[in-house]
C-alpha cells in the first residue's frame, strides 16, 4: 500500500482547473483574445478592471485625473476636514496655456467681508422671497446617492445655512430628517406630484410645497451632462424608500420623458411657472436648463415680454456638469458650456431689460473660489455644485456611480456599501467645505480689491485668446447693453439673427437661419 502526502495532490488541483479553464477558453467564441491566449488572456481583463485603481494610486499627478485633478480634490477634502489647504513651492499649472485664465489682483486690497455671503431670490410676484447662500448643493437624486448621503449633504446644509436642491427624485425622509432648506426640483416625471399616468397633479404638488423646509421649486427644463434625454430607473431598483419619494408603485419601472407635458410652447411654460408660484403660496419659481438652440430661449424671453409672466431665477446648467450615468455622445458633445451658456442668458436678460426681476444662479464643475469669482464675473447672482459636495462626503471619484458598487456609500443603493458612509462626520464635513469655501471666497475678493463678490464683473476675468493676445472677458466674450434686443436695428453677432428666428408661441424656429438672415440685413438698410 502506497503512502500518499495530501501535499502533493495541490499541484494537480491547481493543473486541472487551469487546464479546464484553457480548454473552455478555447472553446468559447466571445472572446477572441482568450482564443488566442487561453488562461493567461485572463490577465488582461483583471488589469482592466482595475486600471482606475492604479492609475489614480501611483500614476496621478497633482494636474492629472477626470473630470476632477488630484489638487482639486485634495482641496475639497482639506476644506471639508478643516484642515490647512496650501499649495507649496508654487503653482504647477501652465499659466501659459489657451484655457488658463485668472483674475489680476488689487495694490490696494480691501479689508475682508465677514458677513454672510447672500442673495435674495423673489421677483416681484414673489410674496416669500428666499435669502440663499452664494454657494449651495446642485441638484442630485435620493436614488441616485444614497440616503447616509442625502441626510449627511442635508444636516450639512441646515448647520452652515445654504440650501440643497432634491433633483428631480424629489423630496425624500431623509431630505425631511436632516432638516435643511430644499430646493425642490420638478423634472419632467414629475416626481412627488404625479398622477398615476405620470402628469402633473396640483393638489399634490399644493400639499408638498407647502412643506416650511421647502423654499423654492426649479423645474428641470434639462441637465448639462445629458440635456434633452429622458431616463428610466428599472423597477428592480425601485425600492419602499424611492417609490415613496417620487410617488410611484414599488417594483414598476420609473420614466422620466425627455420633454415636459405640463407645458409645450414658451408661454405655456411661464403660465406653469405662474401656476406653481400659486400653488406654493408665493414661493420663487424658476427653471434650470442648458443652453441648446439660442433661438428656443430667445422665444422663452419673447414671451416673458409678451405677457409679463416672469420666472424669479433661472439656473444654468453646463455642459462640463455631472450625472451618475450618461451616453457617451451626450456627456461629450451635446449641450452648451457652462462659460458661454450663462454668459448668453444673462445677455439675453439684459438686452430685454429683465435682468432686474430675474436672478441667475449657475452649476458646472465649481469647486473653488475662482470657479465662483469668476462664474459671478460672467452673470451669474450665485452658483451651486454637486461633485463638490459629494467630495466633501466622501468620493473618492471611482467613477463606478452607475455599477451600485460605490467603494465609499455615496453613489448606491447597497444597504451594506452605505454602512462606510457615517453621517454626523460626513455632514461636519459638508459643513467645513462650505464655510472655508465662503472663506477664501472672501480672501480672494478682497485681494481683487472689491468689498463683496457680486463686484466681479466681466472685466476682471481674464481670458487667454490664442498665443498672444490677453483680454478680459468684457473684451473676449460680447456683453448687451440693457435694452440691446428691443431696438430693431440691432446688429449683434450670435444674438441679432437668432433673435429674428424666436417667437413666444412656440419653441420651434419661426423662421430658418438664412430667412432670418436676409430679413436682418434688410431691415438694416432702412436704418
Amino acid at each position: 500500500m502506497f503512502a500518499v502526502n495530501v501535499h502533493f495532490i495541490w499541484p494537480f488541483v491547481v493543473f486541472a482547473t487551469l487546464s479546464v479553464i484553457g480548454f473552455l477558453d478555447l472553446q468559447q467564441s466571445k472572446h477572441a483574445v482568450l482564443r488566442n491566449y487561453p488562461v493567461t488572456g485572463h490577465f488582461r481583463y483583471l488589469f482592466e478592471a482595475i486600471r482606475p485603481e492604479i492609475r489614480q494610486y501611483f500614476f496621478e499627478s497633482n494636474q492629472d485625473g477626470r473630470p476632477f485633478s488630484r489638487e482639486r480634490r485634495s482641496m475639497v477634502y482639506d476644506r471639508a476636514k478643516n484642515i490647512e489647504d496650501v499649495l507649496p513651492f508654487g503653482t504647477e499649472l501652465n499659466v501659459y496655456a489657451d484655457t488658463y485664465g485668472w483674475v489680476n489682483h488689487s495694490i490696494l486690497p480691501k479689508p475682508e467681508n465677514h458677513e454672510q455671503l447672500r442673495v435674495t431670490i423673489g421677483g416681484p410676484e414673489c410674496t416669500q422671497p428666499y435669502s440663499a447662500s452664494l454657494y449651495n448643493i446642485s441638484a442630485m437624486s435620493f436614488g441616485s446617492l444614497s440616503g447616509n448621503a442625502i441626510l449627511a449633504l442635508n444636516k450639512g446644509a441646515k448647520a452652515g445655512n445654504f440650501y440643497h436642491d432634491t433633483g428631480e427624485g424629489s423630496v425624500s425622509r431623509y431630505h425631511r430628517q436632516g432638516g435643511g432648506d430644499l430646493v425642490w426640483e420638478l423634472g419632467s416625471g414629475y416626481f412627488g406630484c404625479r398622477t398615476a399616468d405620470g402628469k402633473f397633479d396640483p393638489d399634490k404638488f399644493r400639499e408638498q410645497a407647502a412643506n416650511s423646509q421647502i423654499k423654492m421649486i426649479e423645474i428641470k427644463m434639462s441637465q448639462g451632462a445629458k440635456p434633452g434625454h429622458g431616463g428610466v430607473l428599472p423597477g428592480s431598483k425601485v425600492s419602499e424608500e424611492i417609490a415613496e419619494a417620487r410617488g410611484v408603485p414599488v417594483g414598476q419601472d420609473c420614466i422620466s420623458p425627455s420633454s415636459h407635458s405640463a407645458f409645450s410652447t414658451p408661454i405655456e411654460l411661464l403660465e406653469f411657472i405662474q401656476t406653481l408660484r400659486e400653488l406654493s403660496g408665493g414661493k420663487p419659481v424658476g427653471f434650470k436648463l442648458c443652453v441648446g438652440h439660442r433661438w428656443e430661449f430667445m422665444a422663452i424671453v419673447k414671451a416673458m415680454l409678451k405677457t409679463g409672466l416672469k420666472p424669479d431665477f433661472i439656473v444654468v446648467d453646463g455642459a462640463e456638469g455631472g450625472t451618475g450615468a450618461a451616453p457617451i455622445e451626450f456627456a461629450n458633445r451635446l449641450g452648451t458650456p457652462l462659460r458661454q451658456g450663462l454668459s448668453f442668458v444673462h445677455n439675453c436678460l439684459v438686452g430685454s431689460g429683465l435682468r432686474e426681476d430675474i436672478r441667475i444662479g449657475a452649476s458646472g464643475k465649481l469647486i473653488s473660489a475662482f470657479d465662483i469669482a469668476g462664474t459671478i464675473a460672467l452673470g451669474a447672482d450665485w452658483v451651486n455644485s454637486a461633485r463638490g459636495f459629494m467630495f466633501a462626503v466622501g468620493c473618492i471619484q471611482s467613477q463606478s456611480c452607475h455599477t451600485n458598487r460605490c467603494p465609499t456609500g455615496v453613489a448606491t443603493q447597497d444597504p451594506k456599501r452605505q454602512l462606510a458612509l457615517v453621517v454626523p462626520d460626513k455632514s461636519e464635513r459638508v459643513t467645513n467645505f462650505h464655510s472655508n469655501t465662503l472663506k477664501s471666497l472672501m480672501a480672494f475678493t478682497a485681494a481683487s480689491g472689491l468689498n463683496h463678490p457680486s463686484e466681479f464683473k466681466p472685466e476682471h476675468f481674464y481670458l487667454r485668446e490664442g498665443q498672444r493676445a490677453i483680454m478680459p472677458a468684457s473684451s473676449a466674450l460680447t456683453w448687451l447693453k440693457k435694452g440691446a434686443l428691443l431696438d430693431e436695428a440691432h446688429d449683434i453677432p450670435g444674438y441679432s439673427t437668432y433673435w429674428d428666428m424666436a417667437v413666444a408661441e412656440t419653441f420651434e424656429a419661426d423662421k430658418s437661419i438664412e430667412v432670418a438672415k436676409a430679413l436682418h440685413h434688410h431691415r438694416r438698410g432702412y436704418h
